[in-house]
């Protein structure tokens, strides 16, 4: 097996604003595992609140190179294994390669993730389409830019947040999720909640920074919208801490470490009889090619990072209105628009 290395800086159609930071440009990662005439691809890309770059999962990765060129590969999950020893602290890297890995053997076996998993995508969710913080002005130009029957809005920064809800209400009829950011306080939320709840908002993620736990064990006895863990629940071990805390937890793949251990994450959350979403990063088409195959089994999912580029770099799942369509193709069915092997 052969390894191939590709960094790119996405270019986003706007400056993407959360509570906690903005950002023009989304550095991204490619892999490719390379097996006879197959190459998988995966994704991982960085932000500075991670505290990681491009540039040091490169090194991390061609400092294995010789480990994971020579590891037998069997089956993505045996390969995630294996390579565990090595990325247990990283989980964007292993995510990368979890992901090509996948990629890689669906087409040896000629077949789509999801059909190998014995998945019907008949009742697919939908994705949303996020709007990033701005002004009302800004926020409500984005949602005349893109009608859209779901979007995920970004708050919890100037202290607005109800206005710009009202507002962004008046030019749809959209389904409202809402996500802070960790930008709210328990009190906040709950004064928050009536109007919340006539503006049409569907769920809240992550209200309340992750280390607020008595904040939000009194949010969930109290708030009667779903509360969606993100940035509590990024690991697997995760899962059973947000018990009890949470209605459902959002799952990204470059948190967790890859396919393999998301999919025991929806077990597990299902175990605890809690909603499952998967978001994005910004990704390009080839991460979010992936998260399409994990459609099936879940709740929401926010896997909009392509629309939000000004020039992808891939093609493969497309998202109409919402509306997931794969790519007639094995594997994830992503492919580059461009030869990783060169």
């Amino acid at each position: 097996m052969q390894l191939f290395l590709h960094t790119h800086a996405l270019q986003l159609k706007h400056t993407f604003r959360i509570a906690h930071g903005a950002r023009d440009v989304q550095d991204t990662l490619i892999v490719g595992l390379k097996s006879g005439d197959h190459i998988g691809l995966g994704e991982a890309t960085a932000t500075a609140y991670y505290g990681l770059s491009v540039g040091q999962m490169v090194v991390t990765l061609e400092r294995l190179r010789s480990v994971i060129e020579n590891t037998p590969f069997e089956h993505p999950e045996q390969f995630w294994e294996a390579m565990q020893p090595y990325l247990s602290g990283h989980p964007f890297e292993q995510c990368a390669l979890d992901v090509a890995a996948h990629d890689l053997f669906g087409q040896m076996k000629g077949l789509p993730l999801y059909q190998q998993w014995g998945l019907s995508i008949e009742n697919n969710p939908m994705t949303n389409y996020t709007i990033g913080l701005g002004t009302i002005e800004e926020m409500v130009a984005k949602v005349k830019e893109m009608p859209w029957p779901l979007y995920k809005i970004k708050l919890g920064k100037e202290g607005n947040d109800l206005d710009i809800l009202r507002e962004l209400r008046k030019h749809t009829d959209a389904v409202f999720r809402i996500d802070p950011n960790t930008g709210w306080t328990a009190a906040q939320t709950l004064e928050y909640l009536p109007e919340l709840i006539r503006l049409g908002v569907e769920f809240i993620e992550q209200p309340l920074p992750p280390n607020d736990w008595e904040g939000q064990r009194l949010l969930y006895e109290k708030c009667p919208l779903p509360l969606i863990a993100d940035e509590s629940c990024q690991r697997e071990e995760d899962v059973d801490r947000c018990h009890g805390y949470f209605h459902g937890i959002n799952i990204k793949l470059v948190k967790c470490g890859g396919i393999t251990p998301a999919r025991r994450m929806i077990q597990k959350a299902r175990m605890h009889h809690m909603k499952v979403m998967v978001g994005c990063m910004t990704e390009s088409t080839v991460g979010v090619s992936a998260i399409a195959h994990l459609l099936p089994m879940l709740d929401y999912v926010d896997m909009d990072g392509p629309l939000l580029l000004r020039e992808d770099i891939a093609q493969g799942v497309r998202m109409v209105h919402g509306k997931v369509y794969y790519a007639d193709a094995p594997g994830t069915g992503a492919r580059l628009q461009f030869d990783i092997t060169d």
